[in-house]
Parts: C-alpha cells; structure tokens; sequence
C-alpha cells in the first residue's frame, strides 16, 4: 500500500497518533496543522521524511486547501483539526465555532470539488471521514450507553460546534454525494496529549507539587479508550465503514474521575514518589464544578465490532501506567504548563 492520506489536526494528540498508524498501516501522509497551542512540531518529530510531511495552515483557508488537494491527490481526507477542551469553549466559544464549524465547511467544500475530479477506483475508494466525539449525544444517567442511533442533545459549546460539524458532513452526503464516515469516540487517553486534559493535567500539577483539581465531588464517570486502539477503529471506519454512516469506538473502561485521578497518584507514588513520602492523594483539591458539567458517558461500540472488526487491545492498567511513564520521561513542558496554570 502506498496510498496518500491528508491528515489535518496532524500535530495534535490524536493527530499525531493517527499519522503514526497510518505510517504503521502502509499509507503515506500528509498533515494539515494550524499549530495552535496544542499542536505541537515536536509531536511529529522523528517520523520519516520521505512518507510524511506537515504543512502549517489552516482548514477555514479554502484555497489552501484546495491546493493542497491537487497537489496531494490523497485517497481520502481524516478531518481531525478541532477546538476541543470543554472549559475552553465556555470561557471562549468563537474559536470553537470558527474551527469546528466554519473549517469543517470549508474542509468539505474543497473535499467535494476534489473528488468530483476522480475517476474509477479512486472515486470509488475516496472517503472523506470526520472525527466527532460522544459528547454530541449529551448526557448519561446511572444506566445506558451512546451507540450511532442515540440523538444529539449536546449541551456544551464545544460538543455543539462538533455537532455542527458533523451535521455539516451529512448534507454533504445527502446533498451533494460526498463519501463520507462520521466517527465517535469516548475519552482519550495516551502519550503526548496537552497538560489542560483531565490525565496529563493532573500528572503533571502532581510533579509540581499543585493542587489537583477535581471537579464537584468527582462523582462524574468517563470511559478511556487508548489512543492507539482509536486510531486504529477510525482508519478501519475509512476503509469499511458504510458511506454516510456513524461509527462509535470505546475503551469499555467507565471510571469515576476520582477514582481515576486515585490511581493516577498511585502509579506516581510508585513511579516516582514524593520526597516527603507522602502520597500525592494528599494534593486532591475538591473545586466548584464545572457549569452543565455532563454526568456521564459510555459507548457502546458493538456496530463498530460487528462492520470493522474493531476490539480495543490495549488494556486499561498497562496503558495509564505506560502514559504515566511517558510524562514522567517527558515531564518538562508539562510541569511548566502546569506552573502557568496556576
């Protein structure tokens, strides 16, 4: 396989990932990041330069895009590129808005002009594929999970721009023909992702020695799904995925956020204890909860076993502990963030 992927969001979190599977999968790739604060150069750094390159810019910027269509003449289009912090979008929704929504229509625009110019097995195989998350579909109660029937009831100005988006995307199917997937995913969790998000943010206040905030009486329940084990279901979703269709990927892992930062001091009491020998269970910081905070979400990914093939492999234990490692091997930026924070 020597197909080419045009990734945007590419030196982001899942961005960066996403290229490093493509990488492992055969693709070659080219990434569309604007470098906002949580897009990083060093995220990509080291990867071979004769079958990936990042190209500085941004999604709204149509002509941009347009080109980089025509010159890449990629096999299909991953739109990643996203505001996505939740606190972020309610201190300050424009941006949100503008990347979201307005750089998801533009996307699409140039998408749809580019694969009208394809021809046999490479308009047959062309997907267009958005990466949406759970968080379009509200909020849990104590019993029940999301799956691709459940309807959008977003409720924070971050899941409304994504629900925008994603809307976006299926009038472009139905309107104007464009093959595309959407894709939802629960909670995130791996190396490199930007200190603000609920584990790295407490790593890396913990080696700081700050308080770790949790919100309310963090009695709210996340499921985790590694990386890794997303990229893969969304890069199957692209391949197999029905045109039109929503593909929902979890971690089966549901935890209370005090629980999960409990055992995020636990690792580190191990890994690398205090020098008082306290555990870092002592700088847990009950704080005001967030406004419309979600209660909880869960997926549930059966469609996404029974068309894809998609199971997650990383196991929940091995892989926080492998993320906590990775912080702690790369803790510099993280514990200067954590310092500005403050």
């Amino acid at each position: 396989m020597d197909a080419v992927l045009l990734i945007s969001g590419a030196a982001g979190f899942i961005g960066s990932q996403m290229v490093r599977t493509a990488l492992a999968q055969g693709y070659r790739v080219v990434g569309l990041d604007k470098l906002t604060y949580a897009g990083s150069v060093a995220n990509v750094d080291g990867l071979p330069a004769d079958r990936f390159r990042l190209v500085v810019g941004d999604i709204a910027d149509l002509e941009l895009v347009r080109g980089m269509l025509a010159e890449v003449q990629p096999a299909s289009v991953l739109n990643l590129a996203a505001e996505t912090h939740v606190d972020r979008s309610i201190a300050g929704p424009d941006a949100f808005v503008e990347t979201n929504v307005v750089g998801t229509l533009h996307l699409l625009r140039a998408s749809l002009d580019y694969y009208r110019t394809l021809t046999g097995d490479r308009r047959s195989r062309f997907r267009y594929v958005q990466m949406s998350t759970d968080e379009v579909y509200g909020s849990l109660g104590e019993a029940g999970r999301f799956s691709e029937d459940s309807s959008y009831a977003p409720r924070s100005p971050y899941a409304s721009s994504k629900a925008g988006g994603d809307h976006l995307v299926a009038a472009w199917v139905h309107t104007y023909g464009l093959p595309a997937v959407v894709t939802h995913c629960s909670n995130n969790y791996g190396p490199r992702q930007h200190p603000e998000k609920l584990i790295p943010h407490m790593i890396t206040r913990a080696l700081a020695g700050l308080p770790l905030p949790v919100y309310g009486t963090g009695e709210n329940v996340r499921d985790w799904i590694h990386v890794e084990d997303h990229c893969d279901g969304v890069l199957a979703a692209m391949r197999q995925g029905t045109v039109g269709g929503h593909y929902c990927f979890g971690g089966g892992n549901e935890w209370r956020n005090i629980d999960l930062v409990h055992r995020l001091c636990d690792a580190l009491d191990v890994l690398k204890p205090r020098a008082d020998r306290h555990s870092y269970r002592r700088q847990i910081a009950f704080v005001d909860d967030r406004p419309g905070h979600d209660f909880r979400y869960s997926i549930d990914f059966s469609r996404a076993t029974r068309e894809l093939g998609f199971a997650p492999k990383v196991d929940f234990a091995d892989g926080l502990a492998a993320t906590v490692r990775w912080y702690l091997d790369n803790g510099g930026e993280g514990r200067k963030a954590a310092e500005e924070s403050r």
